[in-house]
């Protein structure tokens, strides 16, 4: 007996050694020399707690690269520069509304191209594990549910077993695995994995949901491909959001930092006998920012440091970020702190601190530091680092004031006006990103009137004016924010009639986490003035072009962004000049003869959207910072003419002037307060 148990410890040492050390050359090693006996079969599996690829053992070195943060003409140039930093796998969620905006209409097209992404990962040799929701969490409005859920009545329970739920997501996969399914890897595709949920003990312990999920994956993708969960690593976590048995692999993430043994160790109690390969499928190499922090920044040497601790062990990991991206139009997501007012909405800017930067800079010290390490436990020699993409600062851009939103809308005749006796959600009224301006009537007083709004989600700007005085500015009364709700005092304006109250509503992106995820957007309460509700309400939705979406036919807004070679706009500077927080639209021109990589800078200016070429870049807001220029890839840009359209919310910089620069910047400076001993963003 003695003798056999030293024959098994051997045997085990050697498969252990062939599954992680450095694969010898093929004159020391025959091709058939520690298979796992599959009859020849090729397909990816676990087996003795390894993953297993054509019957050899397999360590995943993965990163996540999500293809709806990346122009599709650099998806190449990202996964070659993951490629170059030792990965073999790409890990990438998929955002159910970037896919289906509106319900039936679903776009798989440009930044919603999943079948080439997919496609181009087989070609450069990458596997793929495929994070297929439908909830994905990822700093990404709604968790990547479609805000028009959030319409429906009654109210759906998001993430849960109920039916109205389940039969959205049973139509939704039914559109996305079919897919999927040819580019398993068992059908010659990159697919190794499918994620179903993400972190769902982290939000609930609906198991009756998870094994829906399971089942409908089955269904439409077979029994080979590996089903797996991913929960953080803790018993309680796991407990609720892992299925026990063999049909679903259970994987773990974790903080940096953290010992990751003997959270491996816990992990296999969640998994069959032998099927539970060591993996952090969320390594986090940085993190997040929201608006009015610093930057999130996180030491190349200990990020590397504890990437060794489990790959020296023969673990597997993904890492969160390998390249973060940026949020592109209105698809950032948010976080909450104590409660839902606590809210915290994320940059433009997905950089994450990752080790391929938001431009895909490469020359850095995080990049190296986990390169040399990756290499170290590496089957094959590593490709070689790409150099940097060149980035032009074309210089100062001129801008002229086109118009006041305001100028541009007229309440009547509106095809998308909305009456009703109270206010209603945004997306009640079918709008799902962006603004929508609310429109009442009140009488005023002689000492002025205190306006509330219980509930306002996120962001209100309060204006008044006569109805008479269509000639003059509405006057701007103060703004009301769902982060630090407080009455505001309307000034007494002398009308004929009554005066007209405007409250530009907007959307900051929806919640991705936690449990205040139902997160309608515009004015969810009645609005108050002196303690009376004010009734009759006029509701507009300003549709401005968000990612992927052609460009729309809008009363309001399509001749700004059409018309950026007006003639005759006045270019007023506002030096010494009253502002009046008026949102209003601003377009310039430049021209390049060499088009690459650039930033716009918008030191100075307020708070806003902008958009080049017609393209949506996302919101910038450097009076809160701490991002101050927004980055726009070369595909944007064209030769000769390029045009940016601004829609600046509060005040602009006093010269009216952005600048193209060739780097990023994070240290605008933050206005930030303390309530009640913690931060919190003000206006």
């Amino acid at each position: 007996m003695a003798g056999n148990r030293t024959a098994a410890v051997i045997f085990v040492i050697v498969i252990v050694f062939a599954a992680f050390a450095p694969l010898p050359s093929s004159s020391h090693r025959s091709s058939s020399q520690f298979r796992l006996d599959k009859g020849g079969e090729e397909k990816f599996e676990i087996a003795d707690d390894m993953f297993w690829k054509d019957g050899e053992p397999f360590r995943i070195i993965g990163g996540d690269l999500h293809y709806f943060r990346v122009h599709p003409e650099y998806w190449e140039d990202r996964l070659l520069r993951a490629k170059a930093l030792g990965l073999n796998t790409i890990q990438t969620y998929v955002p159910w509304n970037l896919h289906e905006p509106s319900q039936g209409h679903v776009v798989f097209e440009g930044f919603a191209d999943l079948v080439s992404f997919l496609k181009l990962c087989k070609k450069l040799d990458l596997l793929v594990m495929l994070r297929v929701g439908p909830y994905i969490c990822g700093e990404w409005d709604l968790g990547g549910f479609p805000g028009w859920l959030l319409a429906k009545e009654p109210p759906i329970r998001l993430r849960s077993s109920d039916p109205v739920f389940l039969n959205l997501v049973e139509k939704w996969w039914s559109i996305l695995l079919p897919k999927v399914f040819p580019l398993l890897y068992s059908n010659g595709g990159p697919i190794i994995m499918v994620q179903v949920e993400n972190e769902f003990g982290s939000y609930g312990d609906d198991k009756a949901y998870l094994h829906y999920l399971v089942k409908l994956a089955r269904t439409h993708l077979g029994d080979d491909i590996i089903l797996y969960t991913t929960d953080g690593g803790a018993r309680d976590t796991l407990e609720k959001g892992t299925l026990k048995g063999d049909d679903v692999f259970s994987a773990v993430d974790f903080t940096t930092g953290d010992d990751p043994w003997p959270i491996f160790n816990l992990q296999k109690e969640f998994n069959a006998p032998g099927k539970s390969p060591p993996i952090s499928t969320e390594f986090y190499t940085g993190w997040l920012t929201h608006w009015g922090e610093n930057i999130a920044s996180t030491d190349a040497s200990f990020t590397a440091t504890y990437l060794e601790k489990i790959l020296s062990k023969n673990g597997s990991a993904v890492l969160y970020m390998a390249h973060g991206g940026t949020n592109l139009g209105f698809y950032n997501g948010a976080n909450t702190g104590d409660n839902e007012s606590d809210f915290k909405p994320d940059l433009t800017s997905y950089d994450y601190d990752a080790p391929i930067r938001e431009s895909g800079d490469v020359d850095n010290a995080k990049y190296k530091a986990l390169r040399r390490v990756i290499a170290k436990y590496s089957a094959k020699p590593l490709a070689s680092i790409p150099p940097d993409n060149e980035r032009i600062a074309y210089g100062r851009i001129q801008l002229d004031k086109v118009s006041y939103l305001y100028d541009m809308i007229g309440m009547k005749d509106l095809v998308d006006l909305v009456e009703s006796e109270n206010p209603s959600s945004m997306e009640a009224i079918g709008q799902m990103f962006g603004f929508v301006l609310y429109a009442s009537e009140y009488t005023p007083k002689s000492n002025g009137s205190v306006l509330s709004i219980p509930k306002v989600h996120d962001r209100a700007q309060v204006f008044i004016s006569c109805p008479e005085d269509s000639e003059k500015r509405p006057t701007y009364a103060d703004v009301i924010t769902r982060w630090s709700n407080r009455p505001i005092h309307l000034p007494y304006l002398k009308c004929e009639s009554n005066n007209n109250l405007f409250i530009l509503v907007e959307n900051m992106g929806r919640l991705n986490y936690g449990p205040y995820m139902f997160d309608r957007k515009g004015i969810l309460s009645s609005v108050y003035l002196d303690s009376t509700p004010l009734y009759k309400w006029k509701m507009l939705p300003l549709s401005l072009q968000n990612v992927n979406e052609s460009p729309k036919i809008d009363p309001i807004i399509s001749n700004t962004i059409k018309t950026a070679s007006l003639k005759g706009s006045a270019r007023k500077k506002l030096i010494g000049k009253k502002l009046n927080f008026e949102p209003a639209f601003y377009t310039g021109h430049f021209n390049i003869d060499k088009v690459r990589d650039t930033y716009i800078s918008f030191r100075g200016w307020s708070k806003g959207i902008a958009f080049v070429n017609e393209i949506n870049v996302g919101r910038f807001w450097p009076s809160v910072g701490p991002q101050c220029n927004l980055y726009v890839p070369a595909p944007i840009l064209r030769e000769g003419n390029n045009t940016v359209v601004i829609l600046e919310l509060e005040s602009p910089k006093p010269d009216l002037t952005v600048s193209s620069v060739d780097h990023p910047d994070f240290t605008c400076t933050s206005k930030l307060g303390k309530s009640r001993g913690r931060l919190v963003l003000t206006s």
